[in-house]
C-alpha cells in the first residue's frame, strides 16, 4: 500500500523500531539497573528513585506469591494516581500476574461487572474507594483484597500535619490486607516466573469498543513496550533520564499508562503524580518541579488557558505535549503554545491499539496540520475503508472507516470472540472512527460513527461543528449531539459552557448565526443549550452519550 505519509517522516524518527523481547517489569528493572539514583516518581514533595520502586515492585510481587497469585492469575488495581500504582502495577506483571485497572470513579455496579468479566481474585484499592468494594466482595471472586492509604506514600511532615487537621482522613477497611504491612513483611525477591512477552497478556483494558459494550481487550506485553518505544521514539528530542512528565492523566486509562508512566519509566523520566486534575495544583507542580512533558486531553489545556491565575505562573519549561482522546480545538492549540511556548500537537489512539497509533510530527512545527491526528507512528499502517462493507480502499479525501494494522493491535477481547472477530479482520483493526486521509497522507477524524447525525439525509459530524463553535470568543468547551426532529429526523444541539464574564450578554441566536456563516446552514446548530459544565469520563472526555440523555428531557 502506498504510504504518502513518509514524504513528511519527522527528522530524528526511525521508520522501523527494533523491539526488545522483554517484559514491562523487565523495562523497569533495566532502568533500575542504569539510573537507580534518578527520581522515578513524585508525589507532593515525596520522591521515589528507580532503586527503591524497583525493591517495592519486587516487596509486592513476593506479597502476591505468598498469597497464592500464579501466572495469569488477574489482579485489580482501584487506585488513583498514587505511587502505589506503579508499585502495584509493575509488581503484579512481575509476579506473572495480569492487571485489570479498575477507574477510582466506578460505582459497585460498574466494580462488580469487570471484576467478575475478568475473573479477578486479587484487588488493590485505596480505603477511601472501599466503600464501593466491600458490598459487593460476596458476589464476586475474590479472594485478597488489599487496601491502602494516602498517607503510605506521603512526606513525613506533610503526613503528620494532615492527620493533625483531619484534612487527609484514613478509612478502616475490616477483612483486607495493609499493602504497607505487605511490603514491610515481604523483602525476600520475588520467585522467577517466565513471561513470554510476545504471547502473555499484560493487561485486561476495559473498554466500550465501538459497541457500546464493555469488553477487556487483552494487551500483551510486547504490545504495550512497543508502545512505549513507539512513543519514546516520536519525541525527537527526549532527554534519556532528564525529562519531567507531568503524570495527571490517570493510569488507570491505557492513554495515561502508556504515555505517562511506561514510556516515562523506559526512559528514566522523573513522574510528577496528581491524583486528580486541579488546575492550581497543576499550575504550581509544572512551576515548582519544571516539568518538560505534559500530555493531556483538550479539557485539560482549556481549564489551564482560561484560568484567571495562570499568569502568575512559570510555564515556559514545557517543551512537548501529546493531546488525545477527543479532538483538539485549533484555538486551543495556539493559545496553550503561546503560554508554555513549548509544542502541543494532537494524536489519536483506542485502548485497542495500547493506545496511540498516529500523531502529528514534532520536529518542525510546519509538519503540524492543525485539526489533523497527524501520520502513522513507527511500523504502524493505516488506510480509510468504505463504510458499509469495510472492504474496499478509498482514496484521499473520501471519508470511510479508519483500520489499523501494527505490533500494538490488540490480541483480542477476553472472552469475547465474536467481538473480537468484528474487531480484527485480515489481520487490521476496525476502529469504528470515521476518518479522512489527505493526499500527504496525514489522517483527520471525522467522528465516530455512531455519533454522526443524519438531518435530512446529509451526514453532519458533531466534531466539525464543535470545532466553529470554539472560534466564537464566548464558548469555552461545548457538545454536538443530534435530536430527534420531526421534520429532519434529526437536526444538530449544541451543548455550550460560556467563558466568564460572557453568561448572560452571549445569546443561541448569535452563536447559531455565526455558524451559519462559517458552514452550511444544515449543520449549523438549530438549537443552543448553555450549561455550568459538561459531563466527562474520568479522563475529562465529553460525553456524548450523556448529552443525548439530556436532550431527550
Amino acid at each position: 500500500m502506498a504510504k504518502a505519509w513518509l514524504r513528511h517522516w519527522p527528522e530524528g524518527v526511525p521508520q522501523n523500531l527494533a523491539y526488545p523481547e522483554i517484559s514491562l517489569p523487565e523495562v523497569l528493572g533495566a532502568t533500575a539497573k542504569k539510573y537507580p539514583n534518578n527520581t522515578a516518581i513524585v508525589f507532593f514533595g515525596k520522591k521515589i528513585t528507580y532503586r527503591e520502586l524497583d525493591d517495592l515492585c519486587d516487596r509486592f510481587a513476593s506479597a502476591l506469591a505468598s498469597l497464592g497469585v500464579r501466572k495469569g492469575d488477574r489482579v485489580g488495581l482501584f487506585l488513583p494516581n498514587v505511587p502505589q500504582f506503579p508499585i502495584c502495577y509493575y509488581g503484579a506483571l512481575r509476579a506473572g500476574a495480569i492487571v485489570v485497572p479498575c477507574s477510582p470513579l466506578y460505582k459497585e455496579r460498574e466494580l462488580e461487572f469487570q471484576l467478575n468479566d475478568s475473573g479477578a481474585e486479587t484487588a488493590v484499592a485505596l480505603d477511601l474507594l472501599y466503600e464501593h468494594l466491600a458490598p459487593i466482595r460476596e458476589k464476586t471472586k475474590l479472594r485478597n483484597v488489599i487496601t491502602t492509604t494516602v498517607l503510605d506514600f506521603f512526606p513525613a511532615l506533610l503526613g503528620k500535619l494532615a492527620k493533625v487537621t483531619g484534612k487527609l482522613k484514613t478509612v478502616p477497611c475490616p477483612g483486607t490486607m495493609s499493602l504497607k504491612e505487605l511490603l514491610t513483611k515481604h523483602g525476600e525477591a520475588p520467585p522467577k516466573v517466565s513471561i513470554d512477552p510476545e504471547s502473555d497478556a499484560a493487561l485486561f483494558q476495559y473498554t466500550g469498543g465501538t459497541t457500546g459494550v464493555p469488553k477487556g481487550a487483552t494487551l500483551t506485553h510486547r504490545n504495550l513496550v512497543v508502545n512505549a518505544l513507539q512513543v519514546g521514539s516520536w519525541l525527537p528530542t527526549l532527554r534519556e533520564g532528564g525529562e519531567v512528565m507531568l503524570a495527571v492523566l490517570p493510569y488507570f486509562h491505557i492513554f495515561g499508562m502508556t504515555v505517562a508512566m511506561n514510556m516515562p519509566v523506559l526512559r528514566a523520566a522523573s513522574m510528577v503524580l496528581q491524583p486528580r486534575f486541579e488546575v492550581l495544583e497543576v499550575l504550581k507542580a509544572i512551576q515548582k518541579y519544571g516539568v518538560t512533558l505534559f500530555p493531556g486531553v483538550p479539557t485539560m489545556y482549556i481549564a489551564l488557558i482560561n484560568h484567571p491565575e495562570t499568569g502568575k505562573f512559570n510555564l515556559r519549561t514545557v517543551r512537548l505535549c501529546i493531546s488525545g482522546a477527543a479532538a483538539l480545538p485549533v484555538e486551543v492549540m495556539r493559545k496553550f503554545e503561546a503560554i508554555t511556548g513549548g509544542r502541543l500537537v494532537e494524536g489519536y489512539g483506542l485502548t485497542e491499539t495500547s493506545p496511540v497509533t498516529h500523531c502529528n510530527p514534532l520536529d518542525r512545527p510546519e509538519k503540524v496540520r492543525p485539526g489533523s491526528i497527524g501520520i502513522p507512528f513507527p511500523d504502524t499502517e493505516a488506510k480509510i475503508v468504505d463504510i458499509e462493507t469495510g472492504e474496499r480502499d478509498l482514496p484521499a479525501s473520501e471519508v470511510g472507516e479508519l483500520v489499523i494494522r501494527g505490533p500494538q493491535v490488540m490480541a483480542g477481547y477476553w472472552n469475547k470472540p465474536e467481538e473480537t472477530k468484528y474487531a480484527l479482520r485480515s489481520g487490521w483493526l476496525y476502529t469504528g472512527d470515521i476518518a479522512k486521509e489527505d493526499e500527504d497522507g496525514y489522517f483527520y477524524i471525522v467522528d465516530r460513527k455512531k455519533d454522526m447525525i443524519n438531518v435530512s439525509g446529509l451526514k453532519v459530524w458533531p466534531r466539525e461543528v464543535e470545532e466553529v463553535l470554539y472560534e466564537h470568543p464566548a464558548v469555552k468547551e461545548t457538545g454536538v449531539v443530534g435530536v430527534s426532529d420531526p421534520y429532519r429526523g434529526e437536526t444538530v444541539k449544541a451543548f455550550i459552557v460560556l467563558k466568564e464574564g460572557f453568561e448572560g450578554k452571549t445569546t443561541a441566536e448569535e452563536i447559531i448565526q455565526f455558524c451559519k456563516e462559517k458552514m452550511a446552514s444544515f449543520k449549523a446548530p438549530a438549537q443552543i443549550e448553555f450549561v455550568k459544565q459538561l459531563p466527562k469520563t474520568a479522563i475529562g472526555k465529553i460525553l456524548r452519550r450523556a448529552l443525548k440523555e439530556e436532550a431527550k428531557k
